[in-house]
């Protein structure tokens, strides 16, 4: 079973120097290097202190010269919000710096905020984002290329530098239907957030496999992660408050700019934002967000209950490629010394 790491750079209440924040951050993905982890996954967020990254592809040079076997994911590059042409050298002159340790994984992101400081309407944020992996993808390939599209139009164009290796593996984010779907069709892997539940999770899977095998494509040995928050204490209900504190800081930092949960914005309007459909989800349960989250959605408890939470997962839902999510330093520690051995 491999294990990665989403990596968030939060930055609760400003409380300490921002510095400090990188600094923990970068004594940890060198403890990823060194114990086995597959890959550090770093998500990319703008006007938020839930993560101060607004640069997956600098932080990922920055990252690559200080580790050796780790690879570098981007989960995600917010494509709709680059120029493709950009985003494409970016990446491609990254897995060149890291003689081909990139995982691309791409979004279109959900933060009603971001997109409109960006300037991407709602009606544009999927058909924009769709063309600009388009557009990345083909420059890529050796040679010039052109492109004709709804948003952008090249014409005998090569972007330089390509990248290190010959195909860089390739993730799409995907939470709606709509998304798994696109995503099966045109082939690509998929990148499972962590705010669906892990039922949730089991059937957006199966869809995915069944969509992709209805476009004519081969699961094979695709590695799909599925991302989990992981709050681990030296007691079940140790861990569990770690996890309520963890959900009240996430709900809190993605809700505060709505106007409410229910219709503030087109997007939220829409069911297209993340948190906002675990909050809805709870609401038509009837239970409190913050319990669903910690009981149906994180791994939290001690560590003997998280690795037998993990075989669960395994039994039910297939997953042999873990992404977590940490809420806290102790519960990355706990994680890598206590279950990850369990499981390598």
């Amino acid at each position: 079973m491999k294990f990665g790491v989403l990596q968030f750079f939060s930055w609760p209440g400003r409380r300490f120097p921002l510095e400090q924040v990188y600094e923990r951050a970068f004594d940890r993905i060198k403890l990823m290097d060194e114990t086995g982890y597959d890959a550090v996954w770093l998500a990319e967020h703008h006007f938020s202190t839930y993560s101060v990254c607004p640069s997956v592809h600098m932080m990922g040079t920055h990252v690559a010269a200080h580790t050796k076997n780790i690879r570098i994911g981007t989960a995600i590059s917010l494509a709709s919000f680059y120029h493709p042409l950009r985003l494409a050298e970016e990446v491609a002159l990254l897995d060149q710096l890291t003689h081909g340790r990139v995982n691309w994984g791409a979004g279109r992101g959900f933060d009603a905020k971001e997109h409109e400081a960006f300037g991407v309407a709602p009606k544009d944020s999927y058909p924009k984002f769709r063309e600009s992996v388009e557009v990345v993808l083909k420059a890529w390939k050796d040679g010039p290329f052109s492109h004709k599209g709804e948003y952008f139009e090249y014409n005998d164009i090569e972007v330089l530098p390509k990248p290190y290796q010959k195909e860089i593996p390739v993730w799409m984010a995907a939470s709606s239907d709509d998304s798994i779907e696109w995503a099966a069709r045109e082939g690509h892997s998929i990148l499972l957030g962590p705010h669906a539940s892990h039922v949730e999770s089991r059937d957006k899977f199966e869809l995915y496999k069944t969509s992709l095998k209805a476009a004519g494509h081969v699961y094979g040995e695709r590695e799909i992660p599925i991302t989990r928050s992981v709050a681990i204490g030296e007691t079940v209900e140790d861990g569990m408050e770690v996890g309520r504190r963890g959900a009240q800081f996430m709900f809190g930092n993605y809700l505060k700019n709505q106007n409410n949960i229910r219709g503030g914005s087109q997007m939220v309007a829409e069911g297209k934002t993340q948190v906002n459909d675990a909050v809805l989800a709870a609401e038509r349960e009837k239970v409190d967000p913050v319990e669903r989250y910690v009981n149906e959605v994180a791994l939290c408890g001690s560590a003997e209950k998280v690795i037998d939470d993990i075989e669960r997962l395994r039994e039910t839902n297939g997953i042999e490629y873990l992404m977590i999510a940490p809420l806290g330093h102790e519960s990355f520690i706990r994680f890598t010394e206590k279950v990850m051995p369990h499981f390598l």
